[in-house]
């Protein structure tokens, strides 16, 4: 009797406390509890990662965790806020990167498209950019929205870049990036939870998994 491979786990990794709790509260919403971390609902376990702030704590904590005896193929999803960068982005808005870039390195996302076109089914009425998604180890604020802009990168933030360049270094996966406007040209943000900004942001991002889910069961089932 021929066994078909089991489906590779999904990694879903963000950096702060209530992106954390976002995701976490969202989990239960869409069918499961989420026991240390860890809960079930796309095509196989699911591992939610609070990987702490900044490029240098992401990489470490998903290379920690893919590393070792992490199952081949692990899928990552790097997800949480972003600022964006382009005029006319507002709080709430989606952004799936094509690719996340810093200066060590590009890389490129995949199914990309059914993200899009299942963010847009799950949240009618918010728009779902798409673009280069660039990291950044600061806040960026200002002017330098604009000249991060000139590079053809649509949003910014601290960790995506640096966890999936850590994922596929650590081996040969699928990888997305997902985030959620929490500031914008025109919308900057100070203090996250107390502007109407943050708190859109909040709700957009505890609705977004079972994209993430459908995204995962569509990823060709990993070698023998």
């Amino acid at each position: 009797m021929s066994h078909q491979p089991a489906p590779a786990p999904l990694l879903i990794a963000c950096a702060l406390g209530i992106e954390h709790l976002a995701l976490r509260t969202g989990d239960r919403r869409a069918g499961g509890p989420v026991p240390r971390g860890a809960g079930r609902g796309a095509g196989g376990p699911v591992t939610f990662v609070r990987t702490g702030m900044g490029p240098r704590a992401a990489e470490r904590s998903v290379t920690r965790l893919l590393t070792g005896p992490a199952p081949a193929g692990t899928a990552v999803l790097a997800t949480g806020f972003c600022a964006g960068l382009a005029p006319g982005m507002h709080p709430g808005d989606l952004v799936v990167a094509e690719e996340t870039r810093d200066p060590r390195g590009t890389v490129p996302c995949v199914g990309t498209e059914l993200l899009v076109k299942e963010l847009a089914r799950l949240l009618p009425g918010r728009t779902v950019h798409t673009g280069p998604l660039t990291g950044s180890d600061h806040v960026v604020r200002g002017p330098e929205r604009s000249d991060l802009l000139a590079t053809g990168a649509i949003a910014v933030d601290m960790e995506s870049a640096a966890t999936l360049l850590a994922a596929v270094r650590t081996g040969e996966r699928p990888v997305a990036a997902v985030r959620v406007v929490v500031d914008a040209p025109e919308h900057e943000l100070v203090r996250i939870g107390t502007l109407r900004g943050g708190i859109s942001a909040f709700r957009v991002l505890r609705s977004v998994l079972p994209a993430f889910f459908d995204w995962h069961r569509s990823l060709p089932l990993p070698r023998r």
